[in-house]
């Protein structure tokens, strides 16, 4: 009989494991972990493969653990307490090496951190060189072959291997050339409104973002360009709007007049992600707090 082998068992499976096990809810674990909700049933799935047991049960609105579940709570704090004190003492010191990653993503994330981080390093006296590729909706495989260290996207991949905090939230805001038009101030209009949207080139839209609306009803856009930094050029002196997060105003569309979307519509998380062999390395850890901080005040 085939069985998982049991070193599947890292600490981020572990950890999820004690947030369910402590919010009796997957929505709730992926909301304290800053995750999405498929990310944490993915780890889940794992898990009740690795120790055979459902772990979980529904019951009304919520998850009741196993008896098998609750006899693991206790070993399972302990090991994450051991492989917690294996990396607190490991030395690290960013000035004393030259950190180098490469980072897939678009427009507005790069844009609003890493111009600040590079010369808060730098001023620090941090050798740090920074490369990007355009994320897109980004694939898992960009992390698990290398191409890049680190994501940040609205668009999280999922997989065992894969792990993702959020790090900002956004909601979504009509951008446009307040000397042409006022902003669309109906759903109708809205969607009768002509509009510029980012094509990515795998084919997919920037409207990936948009959740809890009926993007059908929503007029197919009159311009489609690869990156955000494109925008202005078409809005400007033209009836055209963007819908894009309020975070561009202070990045890519800071030319533009933004208001407020006329209708209801989730916001826009970033997330940022990296693969499992990231996960503990100092450096990767050391630049991950940092990127954090800056969000932090954008947040703010």
């Amino acid at each position: 009989m085939n069985k998982t082998d049991f070193t599947d068992l890292d600490g981020k499976v572990l950890r999820v494991f004690l947030t369910i096990l402590e919010e009796s809810s997957v929505s709730k674990a992926a909301d304290r972990l800053g995750v999405t909700q498929s990310a944490i049933s993915h780890t889940l799935s794992k898990l009740r493969q690795v120790l055979g047991d459902p772990l979980f049960v529904r019951s009304g609105q919520g998850l009741t653990p196993t008896e098998r579940a609750l006899s693991l709570k206790e070993p399972v704090q302990q090991v994450l307490d051991g492989m917690r004190a294996l990396t607190e003492e490991r030395p690290f010191d960013p000035q004393s090496e030259e950190l180098s990653i490469q980072i897939a993503t678009n427009d507005m994330p790069r844009e609003l951190i890493f111009p600040r981080l590079l010369r808060d390093v730098r001023a620090e006296g941090v050798r740090l060189k920074l490369g990007f590729i355009p994320s897109g909706v980004p694939d898992p495989d960009l992390l698990r072959s290398d191409r890049c260290q680190l994501m940040l996207t609205p668009l999280p991949p999922d997989g065992p291997d894969i792990f993702q905090k959020r790090v900002l939230s956004s909601p979504l805001m009509i951008f446009f050339d307040g000397n042409r038009r006022a902003p669309p101030d109906s759903w109708q209009s809205y969607c009768e409104t002509e509009h510029v949207e980012v094509r990515f080139a795998d084919g997919r839209s920037s409207r990936a973002v948009m959740r809890g609306v009926d993007q059908t009803q929503i007029r197919s856009p009159t311009v489609s360009l690869p990156h955000f930094n494109a925008i202005p050029s078409f809005v400007k002196g033209s009836d055209l709007i963007s819908t894009d997060t309020a975070l561009m105003k202070h990045g890519p569309l800071a030319a533009l007049d933004c208001a407020p979307l006329p209708f209801a519509c989730e916001p826009v998380s970033i997330y940022m992600v990296w693969h499992q062999r990231s996960a503990n390395d100092p450096a990767h850890r050391w630049l991950r707090d940092r990127i954090e901080i800056i969000a932090s005040t954008l947040q703010a």
